[in-house]
């Protein structure tokens, strides 16, 4: 199902949705596989790639396997213009709106623009908010923004709608790599009233608990990734709760 089906509207429908995460820093080719085996098994939506910080040169590598192993769906989840990979199926053109920053409002789209044009993948223009989650993480010291505060649904809410209305389909909540808290329901409930675009939500999610209460809130893409790669059964059990969603909405 291509990513841009959910910008389409069909999100309406209530239907939720499942990206693993991965982090070509934290990966080798037989945990990759391993992971596919496991999304295979178990329904997986979205592979996002990419990182705050990628300090090797294993994405290429990393998506390759996954196009030679999986028909799931692969979207870059850059932090600057140099993570783009042609061989990927889309990208998440990411708009810090919640800093300040103007490299990562609009700096690093203009370098990125000729070869995105060029690349034949699909864009997905997408509001990147990060939240505060109890400690500085590696999105906001490598961009260097405050985050939103926790506590302060309304201005999340506010934030997302400006980003709504300048144009972008999709807005992504984050609380970063090794979050200690989820991003709080009452955060993401106001967001969900605040706009009408999909959202996507992640960090740290670590329980079913939590997905359960960001899909309850109103997150239409759940996102899962550290915790994963720490516990690969952890996949099956957030896989099964949005399948149960979906099953009772059909």
């Amino acid at each position: 199902m291509p990513f841009n089906t959910l910008y389409q509207k069909k999100y309406k429908s209530g239907r939720k949705h499942f990206a693993v995460l991965l982090d070509p820093d934290n990966l080798t080719e037989a945990s990759c596989l391993n992971l596919l085996s496991l999304s295979e098994a178990h329904q997986v939506d979205f592979f996002f790639v990419g990182g705050s910080l990628i300090t090797s040169d294993n994405q290429a590598e990393l998506i390759k396997i996954i196009k030679e192993n999986s028909k799931i769906p692969v979207i870059l989840f850059p932090s600057n213009s140099q993570h783009i990979d042609k061989q990927a199926d889309g990208i998440l053109l990411l708009s810090l709106i919640s800093g300040r920053n103007p490299d990562f409002l609009i700096g690093q789209h203009v370098v990125s623009a000729p070869i995105l044009r060029d690349s034949q993948l699909d864009i997905y223009p997408t509001g990147y908010m990060l939240v505060d989650t109890g400690r500085q993480t590696t999105a906001s010291y490598m961009s260097g923004t405050t985050p939103l505060p926790y506590d302060k649904p309304a201005i999340a809410a506010c934030t997302a709608m400006a980003g709504e209305m300048l144009g972008l389909r999709y807005i992504y909540m984050d609380g970063g790599s090794g979050a200690m808290k989820p991003i709080s329901a009452e955060m993401i409930s106001a967001v969900r009233k605040a706009v009408d675009l999909p959202i996507i939500v992640g960090g740290g999610i670590d329980t079913a608990q939590k997905a359960e209460f960001a899909l309850n809130a109103g997150a239409d893409v759940l996102v899962v990734g550290n915790h994963i790669e720490k516990n690969p059964g952890f996949l099956a059990e957030v896989s099964n709760l949005v399948a149960s969603y979906n099953v009772t909405l059909a």
